[in-house]
């Protein structure tokens, strides 16, 4: 069972190198999706502020990773 787990793991790291950034990413995309979804504001703020969630997200991935 053990075996099984690190192959998954793995296979995910081949696809997945921070999983904490990858998460991140998937829930902003989800929230801004179930925004669109629910008709929450016009299309070009949740335009807007999937833009800058992801640039924020990015910024705080790079910086995470910068620090020693």
């Amino acid at each position: 069972m053990k075996a099984l787990g690190g192959v998954a793991n793995a296979l995910l790291g081949l696809f997945v190198d921070d999983r904490l950034f990858a998460l991140a990413l998937a829930v902003w995309i989800g929230a801004i999706a179930a925004a669109a979804a629910f008709g929450f504001g016009p299309a070009q703020l949740r335009g807007v502020a999937l833009f800058a969630g992801l640039v924020a997200i990015l910024l705080t991935s790079v910086a995470r990773a910068a620090r020693p």
